[in-house]
């Protein structure tokens, strides 16, 4: 299974997946403070245009917040960014039968299904953590993280919704022949999912409440609010994983 793992790891390497992903967190990590700071100096650009149309500008507050509610738009950019770029992890050795001399030579399909999600898993861990990482130490510098509240708590809740969706993509990787259909199938479950949570009695028993970590730092949330949806997210997550892990062994290689 290290073996594997390895191999894994060199094959993200040698096709830049890696760099590429690093690239893109880095970047938004940046971006989120960057776009907080040049918006005062955006919008008095913009007043002289904007007072022909009729419209009157003011002062424009820019603090820490700020950044916050810039992380958690461009997060989900890179959330599906990371599942688009690793939606062929299973089915592109499906396609070069990669896996079958692997498999006659005594590896067990659990162990690699195990080793690719450990790197998934471990890989968007890294990434998000990175990502927040940056972000934060920006607006520490520039503002005060203290004005936001369940600071940590919310950066653990999207997250959470992060491994939830790369557990529904392992499930479809283990089942479908194609990216394509690994990629439509993941979004129409997560799609599904965020429709269901537009129904008010729902939305506190879903994965999808774990994206709105905004209203936990401006303080409309408690982190309690998101105890059951969390741990909805991680039950769902054991049991796609479980689930992946059945198909995966009767799978045609």
């Amino acid at each position: 299974m290290m073996a594997f793992l390895k191999k894994e790891w060199m094959e993200l390497i040698r096709m830049g997946r890696v760099w590429m992903l690093l690239l893109i967190f880095i970047l938004f990590g940046i971006m989120n403070p960057a776009m907080a700071k040049l918006t005062p100096w955006m919008m008095e650009m913009m007043s002289d245009s904007l007072a022909d149309a009729g419209f009157l500008l003011t002062d424009v507050k820019i603090d820490a917040m700020s950044s916050w509610t810039q992380f958690y738009k461009n997060i989900p950019i890179g959330l599906i960014i990371y599942v688009l770029m690793c939606s062929g992890i299973f089915t592109t050795e499906y396609q070069r039968g990669t896996l079958i001399p692997v498999v006659t030579k005594g590896l067990s399909r659990g162990k690699i299904l195990l080793a690719k999600a450990v790197m998934l898993f471990g890989m968007w861990t890294v990434l998000y953590t990175l990502c927040y990482g940056i972000t934060y130490g920006y607006n520490a510098y520039f503002w005060d993280n203290s004005i936001a509240e369940h600071l940590w708590f919310g950066a653990v809740c999207y997250w959470g919704f992060g491994l939830w969706v790369i557990a529904v993509l392992i499930l479809f990787s283990a089942i479908c022949d194609s990216n394509t259909q690994v990629l439509l199938g993941t979004g129409a479950i997560a799609l599904g999912v965020y429709f269901i949570g537009m129904f008010p009695q729902l939305q506190d028993y879903l994965p999808t409440k774990l994206m709105d970590g905004m209203t936990l730092l401006q303080g409309g949330a408690k982190p309690e609010d998101y105890y059951v949806s969390l741990a909805v997210a991680v039950g769902m997550a054991v049991l796609f994983l479980v689930m992946s892990c059945i198909c995966f062994h009767k799978k045609q290689l």
